[in-house]
C-alpha cells in the first residue's frame, strides 16, 4: 500500500498519541485492550475522512500538538474543543476540512472535554502490533511505544474511494455531544458490590465525587466521602474490564479505564456502561462524577441505541 508523508510534530502537546479501536484478545496475557478513550468521537473523526472506523489516528490530552503538515489532505477534528487552528486561523470542529502542504495545524487553549481526535484520510501509518496501531505506553506497545516527541514524521495510508468525494461532510449538529465539568455516570452494580455495606453502597449512589490529578488513560483516582467495606477491600485477584470502579481500603473509588490493567485485587463495586466510558474520556480533573445504577439490560439498550446512532451518521456522512 503507497504510503505519504503527513505530519511533522512540532510541539508535541501534553500527552499526544496514535490510537485505532484497540487491541483484543489479548487480556488474558496481561495486555491492556488500549484505543480511543473516547470512541464516539473516534469513529466519527474517520467517518468524517471516508476512512474505516477503526483506522489509526491521533489522540491529543488537554494540550494539543503543533504540527506541520507534509503534505495535501483531508482531515477532520472531533472531541474535545482544545482551540484548534490552521495557519492560525480557527480550524472547524466536527466537519472535514482540507490541510495544504506547509500549513500549520495547532491546538490552544482548552475549551472543553479533554480528549480531541484528529484523523486523516487514510489512517495514520504505523506498523500493527498484536492487531492494533494503538500505543501503549507502559508496555512500549505501537510505534516507538511512546507518546508523540518533537520531530517524529508520521505518515498515513492510501485514501479510500470515501475520501475522495467532492462533498466534505460535516456532523449534523444534533449529533455534537456536549462536554460540561459535571458527569452522570451509569454503572451496573457488581460483580463485588456485596463487599459493601448497605451505607457503602448509599454513599456511591448517592454521593458526589471529584476527579484527583491522578487520571490518565489507565484510570480515574476519584475524592469523595470514603465507601464502607463490610470486611476489607480485597478480593482473590481477577479481571478487571474497563469500567471497572475498584474500592481500595481508604474507600475512595478507582475507575479503570482503556489502559487499565487486566487483572486487580481490589473490590469491584460497580462497572462503567460502555457508552459513558466514552463520556468520561471527556472528564478532567477537578470535574465531578455522580453515580447512577442501571440494569444489564439496560446497558444493553444504551449500546444498541449508539450504535444505531452510528450507523444513521455513516448513512449521512456517506
Amino acid at each position: 500500500m503507497a504510503r505519504m508523508l503527513a505530519f511533522e510534530v512540532i510541539q508535541p502537546g501534553a500527552f499526544t498519541t496514535v490510537q485505532d479501536l484497540g487491541r483484543f484478545g489479548y487480556q488474558k496475557y496481561g495486555v491492556s485492550i488500549c484505543g480511543a478513550m473516547d470512541r464516539f468521537a473516534f469513529r466519527v473523526s474517520n467517518l468524517l475522512v471516508g476512512n474505516e472506523e477503526r483506522a489509526a489516528a491521533i489522540e491529543a490530552t488537554i494540550i494539543g500538538p503543533k504540527l506541520k503538515v507534509l503534505g495535501k489532505m483531508r482531515v477532520a477534528i472531533t472531541g474535545a474543543d482544545l482551540s484548534p487552528e490552521i495557519d492560525g486561523k480557527p480550524a472547524p470542529m466536527w466537519r472535514a476540512f482540507y490541510a495544504s502542504e506547509g500549513s500549520i495545524l495547532s491546538f490552544g487553549a482548552p475549551k472543553s472535554g479533554c480528549r480531541a481526535y484528529l484523523a486523516a484520510a487514510g489512517g495514520i501509518d504505523f506498523p500493527a502490533v498484536m492487531g492494533s496501531r494503538s500505543i501503549h505506553t507502559r508496555s512500549n506497545l505501537g510505534g516507538k511505544g511512546r507518546a508523540l516527541v518533537k520531530g517524529d514524521i508520521l505518515k498515513i495510508g492510501e485514501a479510500g474511494v470515501g475520501s475522495q468525494r467532492s462533498r466534505i461532510p460535516s456532523l449534523p449538529e444534533e449529533f455534537v455531544p456536549l462536554y460540561g465539568k459535571h458527569f452522570d455516570v451509569r454503572v451496573v452494580l457488581g460483580p463485588q458490590n456485596d463487599y459493601f455495606t448497605r451505607r457503602g453502597m448509599g454513599t456511591f449512589l448517592g454521593s458526589e465525587y471529584e476527579i484527583t490529578p491522578q487520571a490518565d488513560r489507565m484510570g480515574y483516582r476519584l475524592k469523595g466521602p470514603k465507601i464502607e467495606h463490610k470486611r476489607g477491600p480485597d478480593i482473590l485477584t481477577d479481571a478487571t474490564p474497563p469500567g471497572s470502579i475498584q474500592v481500595p481500603g481508604d474507600g475512595m473509588p478507582i475507575i479503570l479505564l482503556t489502559d487499565g490493567q487486566t487483572t486487580g485485587g481490589y473490590s469491584k463495586i460497580a462497572t462503567v456502561i460502555t457508552v459513558d466510558q466514552d463520556l468520561l474520556a471527556q472528564a478532567r480533573p477537578g470535574d465531578r462524577v455522580r453515580f447512577q445504577r442501571v440494569t444489564i439490560t439496560e446497558a444493553h439498550r444504551l449500546l444498541k441505541e449508539r450504535e444505531k446512532k452510528i450507523m444513521e451518521i455513516r448513512m449521512r456522512l456517506s
